[in-house]
């Protein structure tokens, strides 16, 4: 009996290892992917969508509740609702660390929220914060150099606003060493911006604890880096232009509280020279030198500009706002002089000061609404992992009462064999085993093509809030698109960025279909906004991400891909076509195929240096961009649509919106088919500049 006991007790035991081992290599690689798919959500702005997924990720077992309380508070801290985000932060620091995801999170829960408190003169708080995060990612060895370099910068200002002198000059001095490490490993100017942005903060400090001899020193090194980041090839000027400003102007700060008049005035000459000077958020930026030093006429003019800042910024009436900007506008011109101005000022700070105390009232009322909606969102949630939690455990005990059931069956068989048991009985016990298998095949099939299903529709609608499905109100401008896909998810993709007077735009096709075209494709579209930010030409743009797609690239997929920047001052195009389908210029001579010449598609080849072309006169044209399942969609007898036929329907809409071109062709297409499943994803973007 003993030796029949100890297979079956090392069979179960093999089993519940093999299940947690997969069940957390599973959750890793879940947890990855949608912390992926909530930041792109993210960059579109839409944060209501981003707590969405943070919720039904959370529900799922994707994301654990650590990271789903992080990303919340990123929502609420990018709509600037930031006692919410303090309130998610802290959740996500009370959670359990899981795993080397979660230690991840919390490092940058930490930094936001002690950044927060920091902010608002908690400094004490701030430190209760920073100080057990720089603790744990010692202990874990989890943390990068730019999260050890914010917190330990957030730590020494809160030492040196507490007293705590040589504490902060230690913690600003290790920091510094981390920002050193984190710019020399990226390849990008994005360590130089960090380690700038956190060296305003340590010089912004020591003025506001007036050691302005101690400031210099930082303000020196901001100034440092700031030009190390000039010599980045991807640096951008505007970037430089105002930290250059703000360097000044803190300079001129400390010079003034140290007795240095003229040395306050030079460096104040010098930023009146930067075009951040000739800005709203410059001029009163520059209040702060021109009032320690007396110059109230000149801080009053500035604030003449205060109302259109504030507007520009979004800010509300609140009373931080009457204390930071409203008060000082009054003291300005009173000390200037100028009575009226400041009886016009005093009487609007008075007119709106009530507003303000309302405000207040209600946005804590919705506050604490909001609050009740989270922790009755949170239980409900709780409860739903509970029963998500039992049915596992039913799950994972039936498999085991399976096991032990056939270990049991074939440990009896053995058994009755070696004392002769009727054939009968034996071929009884195989039929029987027989019928049990297929109907646990059966149950199991059925189970997995359900779940199947159901990911996929959620697939696909994570894939549709990918590409925009709001277009820009602009005169002058009217661009529309649309993306079907021929499964549950495909591989077609578009994208916009407006800039000014600058439109990126793409449309692309990635080879093949289903799951793992749609992951290609979120690459691509993660891939092209990116780029398009940092005003990158198309053909640079192309090149970049054919490096980035080809690495690793084991399947061999690619994407077709025409990009294109569009001067809506001047209608004139650049752009780069990889690739994919020509586009169709429309103008008052006709309709016809854009002439050019064609790269190879993104993602097959390493190392190509993509050409790029321009198209002069756009302005009064149409541009109409698609994906070869517009002119290869086929009908019951495997006729394709064609490009004759794209030129034929494009003639009869000259007059017609960009929305409602697409909606012809999208018509047009469906009589073609004559009720045929499609046969490739479609993907048809029209843009017409006035």
């Amino acid at each position: 009996m003993k030796r029949a006991i100890l297979p079956l007790a090392a069979a179960v035991l093999v089993v519940l290892t093999a299940i947690s081992c997969n069940d957390r290599q599973m959750r890793e690689l879940r947890s990855g992917r949608a912390d992926s798919l909530i930041f792109d959500v993210g960059v579109q702005k839409n944060y209501e969508r981003m707590r969405q997924l943070a919720d039904s990720f959370e529900l799922t077992g994707d994301l654990s509740q650590l990271g789903a309380n992080r990303w919340r508070g990123v929502s609420y801290y990018r709509q600037g609702q930031y006692r919410m985000a303090e309130i998610c932060y802290r959740k996500a620091l009370e959670c359990e660390i899981l795993d080397e995801q979660d230690q991840v999170s919390y490092n940058k829960s930490a930094r936001r929220l002690s950044e927060l408190l920091l902010v608002r003169g908690d400094y004490e708080g701030s430190l209760r914060v920073a100080m057990p995060a720089v603790q744990k990612m010692e202990e874990s060895g989890i943390g990068s150099d730019i999260d050890y370099a914010i917190l330990l910068n957030n730590i020494g200002c809160c030492q040196l606003n507490l007293g705590r002198d040589e504490e902060a000059n230690k913690s600003f001095l290790t920091a510094r060493g981390h920002y050193a490490a984190r710019w020399q490993t990226d390849s990008t100017s994005r360590g130089f911006q960090e380690a700038v942005i956190g060296t305003v903060y340590t010089s912004q400090a020591y003025i506001n604890m007036r050691r302005y001899a101690e400031s210099i020193y930082w303000i020196d090194r901001t100034e440092m880096l700031l030009g190390m980041y000039r010599q980045r090839p991807d640096a951008r000027s505007e970037y430089f232009d105002e930290y250059q400003g703000r360097i000044e102007i803190m300079r001129a700060v400390a010079n003034q509280g140290l007795g240095k008049a003229d040395e306050a005035a030079e460096a104040y000459k010098r930023f009146l020279e930067t075009d951040y000077s000739k800005t709203g958020p410059g001029r009163i930026n520059a209040n702060e030198y021109l009032v320690v030093a007396g110059r109230y006429k000149e801080a009053a003019d500035n604030y003449r500009y205060l109302d259109k800042t504030l507007n520009d910024w979004g800010m509300a009436v609140s009373l931080d706002n009457i204390q930071l900007y409203l008060l000082p506008k009054y003291q300005a011109n009173a000390k200037a002089g100028r009575r009226d101005s400041a009886v016009v000022a005093g009487t609007k700070l008075l007119a709106i000061l009530d507003s303000a105390i309302t405000e207040k009232k209600n946005s804590e009322t919705a506050e604490l609404a909001t609050l009740y909606n989270t922790q009755q969102k949170e239980a409900e949630i709780a409860e739903q992992k509970a029963n998500l939690t039992r049915l596992q455990f039913i799950a994972v005990g039936a498999a085991l009462l399976i096991i032990i059931v056939f270990l049991s069956i074939f440990i009896y068989h053995r058994h009755r064999a070696a004392k002769k048991l009727q054939h009968a009985h034996e071929r009884l016990e195989v039929a029987h085993e027989k019928l049990q298998h297929a109907y646990d095949r059966l149950e199991e099939t059925t189970k997995a093509k359900e779940r199947i299903e159901s990911e996929l529709r959620i697939a696909r609608d994570i894939q549709m809030s990918m590409v925009p499905n709001v277009f820009p109100d602009r005169e002058g401008l009217d661009l529309y698109a649309t993306v079907t896909p021929a499964k549950e998810v495909g591989g077609d993709l578009y994208g916009y960025l407006l800039l000014g007077d600058e439109l990126y735009f793409c449309v692309g096709d990635v080879s093949g279909k289903g799951v793992p075209a749609s992951l290609f494709m979120a690459q691509a579209t993660r891939l092209f906004r990116t780029l398009a930010t940092q005003h990158m030409m198309p053909a640079e743009i192309a090149t970049r991400m054919n490096d980035a797609l080809t690495e690793d690239n084991e399947q061999g997929m690619f994407v077709t891909l025409f990009i294109g920047l569009v001067d809506l001052a001047s209608g004139t195009m650049n752009f780069c076509n990889a690739g994919h389908n020509p586009p169709v210029i429309g103008s008052a001579d006709g309709y016809q195929f854009l002439e050019m010449e064609s790269n190879a598609p993104i993602g097959l080849w390493p190392g190509i240096d993509y050409e790029g072309e321009v198209k002069e006169g756009l302005k009064g044209c149409s541009l109409f961009v698609y994906s070869d399942g517009l002119n290869e969609a086929e009908n019951r007898e495997q006729e394709q649509f064609g490009d004759d036929r794209i030129i034929e329907v494009l003639r009869h809409t000259a007059n017609k919106t960009a929305k409602e071109v697409i909606s012809t062709l999208a018509v047009e297409v469906e009589k073609h088919r004559n009720g045929a499943e499609p046969n490739d994803d479609l993907t048809m973007m029209c843009l017409r500049v006035g």
